[in-house]
């Protein structure tokens, strides 16, 4: 299990790390911060990015699919829940909502195409978050 450490810096600036990498997040200048890295939600797309090119990219692989070329972007904005056309009925007030564009470009036929399809939208981070988390936790304030 890893562990990930958020210490703050300066201002919004928080320094990021596993143990082995270090890597910064900060909110852009309009909203107070210096804008020296991303801010949390690029990160949680990214990785969400990130999970979907390698899980496309570990299938084709097991299934020997050549991939000519994978793009992955991800886009998060806040809707009301009376406009969002895929939630329940039980949501109200805001809601979040991603929207995917995935290109995977080779030299397949529908079925292997639809198959590519299907295996990107299963990485474990995009189940994690479609699923729902559970927090565990523990504040210490001194």
């Amino acid at each position: 299990m890893t562990t990930i450490t958020a210490e703050h810096i300066s201002d919004y600036r928080i320094d990021i790390t596993n143990g082995t990498h270090v890597w910064r997040a900060d909110e852009p200048a309009d909203v107070g911060g210096d804008n020296t890295g991303p801010n949390p939600y690029d990160y949680l797309l990214g990785a969400l990015a990130a999970c979907t090119a390698i899980t496309v990219t570990m299938y084709a692989k097991r299934k020997n699919i050549d991939i000519e070329s994978l793009s992955v972007s991800y886009t998060h904005e806040r809707v009301h829940a009376d406009d969002c056309t895929q939630c329940d009925d039980s949501r109200s007030g805001m809601v979040d909502r991603v929207t995917s564009q995935i290109f995977i470009d080779g030299a397949f036929d529908n079925a292997t195409r639809a198959r590519l399809e299907q295996i990107a939208q299963r990485c474990p981070v995009h189940k994690t978050l479609e699923k729902g988390v559970v927090f565990d936790e523990t504040v210490f304030a001194g």
